[in-house]
């Protein structure tokens, strides 16, 4: 089961401020608070204060103050999650107000304490921008304003940023997206993880403000959906599933619009930096949710590009080995990146705000922009830029001795076999299925063998090999049906067997109807083969020596992303399924490959 929320956005997360600050001291300077003002105060609090909006709908959020007199800088936490909750759990507010800030926490459009209707996202960057602009009007605001926040909390920035309110001057979004196709959907896929996450975080407040039967609190509905969820996750065709009807009518909405579609211009910021004059720190990590690594690059490149000549960009991105929500953890899930990978994620946060939004010189603006987490070393390296451009690509092909074979070979030898391939068989009534029910690091050596699976391996590495960037894979495919979804999975392989996976599902999947991105499907004609290529990968790890590079090939990995009924029709639309036959191709004529973008030491 995947959740797009964070435990960085609800309440069930345990820090331990004195030992990420530690972390923070002994190896991170992007995240040492150096000349950062501290202030011993107490906190003056207002409760559901009413921020109008431009329609008149009303909002409602929590202010705390420092209780001396005059005007501060305001930062603001924008939340679907409750503003209660937040407060509760969270210290980076007080922490905030310590430093000299005004805090103000605020329920978005349609939850808890915060009127009108709650369409996710759809209102956030007209609400932010209002919300933004009431702030610094305000009498205890000097008028310079940031925000911060993850995950949804990431996206509300965003959102609101490409409106280009006057008076943002920062904001710190973290593991969070930038563009729709690459969020509601992945590769030209529904994004199943969204019932989940309607189910335990919309659901229970909606059904409580409309007086609805069914779970009203987070905990009654993460015990419904131990029994629910398989129901759910295998009902068909997806427009149909009555359970979401009343309570979030907006899923349906998104169901309606393929993933190229112009009606999503709403939510896709890549056509929009040119809006954003704020200065902007991008977080997320490698198994974060597949849209946080690829937003926290995607938008960081998009601001550089903006701003080219400029002396202080103002741009910054930070990928640790974090899953989604982890970054003051050290694990994920089954892998241990030692101490140095936690952060003190306030003090980033506040950190930049300093810089940024109060003007103090504390050396952020002579920093890098770009700074990685390199996972088998588990060390921190700053870059000029993303992808690194002392990188080269070496391209690692798929080879195989037998037709028949389940493993297979991958090497820097151009095949030459005619007429070579693999086949294996992709059935969507029993979808190849994650045995794990959290993001992470896993072992996936179980996968390999299976008629629903390829692996191709290279030898064991003599050297240690860092693939750092960027990643590209071009696979020649045939298949006995009109339609097809392609994972290319990338996995580091130990000496033991142990196959760990490098990122978290959705960059490593394509539809082949969706190969050219075009809002009407193209369907593929049986028996004729096509070449799919995946460019959106990334990823940050050193290969040791002795460990293999392995490409896992699949046609599902479910319960992540819809399935493929590889009819022809749309899951969204029908419930027919059939299985098919897939081959993958690496003869001369079809050269199926993987580029892994190298830094040589």
């Amino acid at each position: 089961m995947k959740l797009r929320f964070s435990t960085g956005d609800f309440p069930t997360i345990q820090r331990s401020a004195l030992f990420a600050l530690f972390v923070a001291l002994a190896s991170a300077p992007m995240f040492y608070a150096r000349n950062s003002p501290r202030q011993s105060t107490e906190i003056v609090r207002r409760t559901d204060v009413s921020v109008p909006m431009r329609d008149g709908v009303v909002l409602r959020a929590d202010l705390l103050l420092p209780s001396a007199d005059g005007k501060f800088p305001a930062l603001i936490y924008r939340t679907p999650y409750g503003k209660h909750f937040a407060l509760k759990e969270y210290k980076t507010f007080e922490k905030a107000v310590a430093r000299g800030y005004a805090v103000v926490v605020q329920d978005v459009r349609g939850r808890y304490a915060s009127d009108g209707d709650f369409v996710a996202y759809q209102n956030e960057g007209r609400d932010g921008y209002d919300t933004i602009e009431w702030t610094a009007k305000q009498s205890w605001c000097d008028g310079n304003v940031g925000t911060f926040g993850l995950s949804y909390p990431g996206a509300v920035q965003w959102l609101a940023a490409v409106e280009n309110p006057p008076h943002l001057k920062a904001l710190v979004p973290a593991m969070t997206f930038s563009t729709p196709r690459n969020f509601f959907y992945s590769g030209g896929v529904f994004d199943d993880s969204w019932l989940a996450w309607i189910w335990m975080h919309i659901a229970p407040d909606e059904r409580r403000r409309k007086n609805l039967a069914g779970p009203r609190t987070y905990e009654e509905a993460a015990a419904s959906w131990k029994h629910e969820h398989g129901r759910l996750e295998t009902f068909l065709p997806l427009r149909d599933l009555p359970d979401l009807k009343d309570v979030a009518p907006f899923y349906y909405e998104w169901l309606a619009h393929p993933p190229a579609e112009p009606w999503w211009d709403w939510a896709e910021l890549r056509n929009k930096y040119g809006r954003v004059h704020a200065a902007v720190l991008n977080l997320s990590g490698w198994y974060d949710e597949a849209y946080g690594p690829d937003g926290a690059t995607a938008n960081f490149n998009g601001l550089m590009r903006e701003r080219r000549g400029e002396k202080d960009p103002r741009a910054r991105t930070i990928i640790g080995p974090w899953t989604h929500g982890g970054q003051e953890k050290t694990r994920a899930a089954d892998r241990d990146f030692g101490p140095s990978a936690a952060i003190d994620y306030d003090e980033l946060i506040l950190r930049w705000m300093d810089r940024y939004v109060r003007g103090i010189e504390n050396g952020v603006d002579r920093e890098k922009p770009v700074r990685v987490f390199v996972m088998g070393k588990n060390s921190w390296r700053d870059e000029d830029a993303w992808p690194p451009e002392h990188a080269h690509h070496e391209t690692y092909y798929l080879r195989s001795e037998s037709n028949s074979a389940r493993f297979a070979r991958l090497n820097q030898t151009l095949p030459d076999k005619p007429g070579s391939y693999n086949e294996f068989i992709s059935d969507p009534v029993h979808p190849l299925t994650d045995p794990y029910d959290v993001l992470g690091a896993h072992d996936y050596r179980s996968f390999a063998g299976r008629k629903d699976v390829l692996v191709y391996d290279t030898d064991p590495l003599p050297a240690d090999t860092e693939v750092t960037g960027q990643i590209r894979a071009e696979i020649y495919v045939s298949a006995d049906a009109p339609d097809l979804d392609l994972w290319v999975r990338l996995l580091d392989v130990a000496p033991d067997g142990t196959a760990f996976n490098l990122m978290s599902p959705g960059l490593d999947l394509l539809r082949a109807s969706y190969r050219n991105e075009k809002v009407q499907p193209e369907l593929l004609k049986p028996g004729e083969i096509y070449k799919l290529t995946l460019d959106r990968m990334l990823t940050s790890n050193v290969f040791r020596a002795g460990h293999q590079i392995r490409i896992q090939i699949s046609g599902a990995f479910f319960p992540y992303f819809s399935r493929n009924l590889q009819t022809g029709e749309s899951e969204i639309t029908s419930s027919e399924m059939r299985p098919a036959r897939v081959r993958i191709y690496h003869d001369p004529e079809h050269r199926s490959r993987i580029e892994l973008p190298v830094i040589s030491h």
